[in-house]
C-alpha cells in the first residue's frame, strides 16, 4: 500500500509538471533587437550640423505643421515633439526627438504610427527629412 501511495504521488507530481509547463507561454523577448529594427532606426534618424536645439525644435514643429500635423506635445527639455493628423479613417501619430550628438551635431529621430501600427516605409521618413532639411535651409536664410 505504501508503494502504491508513493507511485501515485510521483505520478501526480509528473502530471502537475507537465500540465503547468503546457500552460506556460513561450518566452518572447519583447526587447529583442533584430537587424531590421536597427535598419529602421537608421532610416528614422538624421544628424544635423548644428547645436541650437531650440531652433531645431522650432523647425521640427514648423515642418510637422507644414505636413498637416497638429502638435499634441512639445518639450524643449526632453527634446520631443508629438503630433497627429487624420489620414483616411486612421490617425497618424509622429514623434520626433532631438538630442545632442557630440559637441557639434544634433540627432533627430522621427517615429510614425498609422493607427496602432508602426510605419516602416523608408519613403515616409525620407519625405519628412527632406521637408525638414528645406525648412532648416529657409530658417538659416531667415525666410519665414
Amino acid at each position: 500500500m505504501r508503494k502504491l501511495k508513493k507511485y501515485f504521488g510521483t505520478l501526480l507530481i509528473l502530471f502537475l509538471i507537465i500540465t503547468l509547463s503546457g500552460c506556460a507561454t513561450p518566452a518572447v523577448n519583447a526587447l529583442e533587437s533584430s537587424q531590421s529594427q536597427v535598419k529602421l532606426r537608421s532610416i528614422q534618424t538624421r544628424a544635423f550640423d548644428t547645436t541650437d536645439k531650440k531652433k531645431m525644435m522650432q523647425t521640427v514643429i514648423s515642418t510637422m505643421q507644414d505636413l498637416d500635423f497638429v502638435i499634441d506635445k512639445a518639450d524643449l527639455m526632453l527634446g520631443s515633439v508629438t503630433g497627429s493628423k487624420f489620414l483616411g479613417q486612421a490617425v497618424v501619430t509622429m514623434s520626433v526627438t532631438v538630442r545632442p550628438r557630440g559637441e557639434k551635431q544634433l540627432l533627430v529621430r522621427a517615429n510614425a504610427q498609422y493607427g496602432v501600427n508602426s510605419v516602416e516605409d523608408p519613403a515616409t521618413y525620407q519625405d519628412f527629412f527632406t521637408a525638414l532639411e528645406k525648412a532648416i535651409f529657409l530658417t538659416a536664410q531667415q525666410v519665414d
